[in-house]
């Protein structure tokens, strides 16, 4: 794991989120950011869930359906999500779409019920991208619209 925003009692600001990402990271959250905005009625709240090993994070939301969360690193930032087992299926039937890194943390993923929870950790949009792919298997996007940084 890498080092994350720990400090409870302190609440971050966007400007020290992004200074925390770096230039590059927080370039690819804003990617990220957009593709949610472009396919879902995207909800983005600033948490610190599940104690002091995950951090401050982002929970995403479309409406009230919970789509992932993505937490603060140095330099970088990692997605969590969750897929169950229908979505299972159809990441299994299509794994053509989804590059070799997706697969890998797919086959890593911590499991639950017939699915499982994958950290992703995006360095790419490439990578980015898949992990949209990935909530579009677990909430179906509105419509999909062509964002670019």
């Amino acid at each position: 794991m890498h080092e994350r925003m720990l400090d409870k009692e302190v609440i971050p600001s966007e400007n020290d989120i992004f200074k925390y990402l770096g230039e590059y990271s927080s370039r690819l959250l804003k990617y990220l950011e957009l593709k949610l905005a472009a396919n879902y009625k995207l909800v983005k709240e600033l948490r610190f869930p599940f104690g002091n090993n995950y951090g401050w994070g982002y929970k995403y939301s479309n409406n009230a359906t919970h789509l992932c969360y993505l937490f603060f690193e140095k330099e970088g930032f990692t997605v969590l999500l969750q897929i169950n087992g229908k979505g299972k299926e159809v990441l299994e039937k299509n794994r053509e779409a989804y590059l070799q890194k997706t697969l890998e943390l797919w086959e890593r993923r911590y499991p639950c019920g017939e699915g499982g929870w994958v950290n992703y950790r995006p360095f790419s949009e490439a990578e980015t991208d898949d992990i949209i792919k990935l909530l579009e298997i677990k909430v179906r996007p509105k419509k999909n619209k062509e964002v670019t940084l």
